[in-house]
This record gives C-alpha cells, sequence and structure tokens, in this order.
C-alpha cells in the first residue's frame, strides 16, 4: 500500500483522512489500485446508516467489540475476527451492541471510490 495512488486510479482519499460521524468515526489507512482501507469505530448502542454503494464492494474484519451485521435482509452477530463481504449494491450496516467500541477494517474495492457512492436509505441521524 501507498500513501498517494497513481494517477489512474479514482479515489477521492488520502491516508490518514479522517471524518467523525454521529456513529463513530473513520480514518483511512492504506490505498491502493482501486481499493482503500478504512478503520472504522463505532461507538456503543450506535450503527451506521442501512445503505449501499453503486460502485464499490467492501470486506469488513471485525477487531475488536461485538455487534451485528445486516446484509440484504439478512442480521447475523459479529465480533473479532469475524468478517462479512458486502457486495456492490448489497444493503448493508452494521450496529454496535456491546458495552465498548466496535471497530472493524473495511476494504472497500471499485471502480469509484467516492464518499458520493453512499445512498443512504435509513439513518439514525436523519442524513437520509
Amino acid at each position: 500500500m501507498t500513501d498517494q495512488l497513481d494517477a489512474e486510479t479514482p479515489s477521492r482519499y488520502f491516508v490518514g483522512e479522517t471524518d467523525a460521524r454521529p456513529w463513530g468515526a473513520w480514518v483511512v489507512i492504506g490505498l491502493g489500485h482501486h481499493h482503500i482501507v478504512k478503520r472504522i469505530r463505532v461507538t456503543p448502542g450506535q450503527r451506521l446508516s442501512l445503505q449501499r454503494h453503486r460502485h464499490r464492494a467492501e470486506h469488513w474484519v471485525v477487531v475488536a467489540g461485538t455487534g451485528t451485521v445486516t446484509i440484504d435482509g439478512e442480521t447475523k452477530p459479529i465480533g473479532p475476527n469475524d468478517h462479512a463481504f458486502i457486495p456492490a449494491t448489497s444493503v448493508h450496516r452494521i450496529a454496535n451492541t456491546g458495552d465498548a467500541d466496535l471497530v472493524f477494517i473495511e476494504v472497500q474495492f471499485g471502480e469509484t471510490l467516492s464518499e458520493a457512492d453512499i445512498e443512504r436509505l435509513q439513518d439514525d441521524a436523519g442524513r437520509v
């Protein structure tokens, strides 16, 4: 992984970029050709919006905490060392059901990688 992308990789991210969200925060920890790696932290009792992406698939690996992951209407528990694959266009979310931060590594794969590729279907913070 590098901290810069070559001219042909369509991304709007940079290593070290971070963003606070109503549910926690994320930070970009790596970039590569058609992929981005983020460390995502979800605070206790919070969940990401129910969303989908048209241009990217995601792999999630939980490194700390417990929660549930929902993909296309199927919900299952998730914890350390568990993983989930979210194909492009799948409706998904993750929720922290524990009393400590839920932390996971997200690897995004796609031709276009951008926060603009989030279609929120339901959101606890009213960002739909």
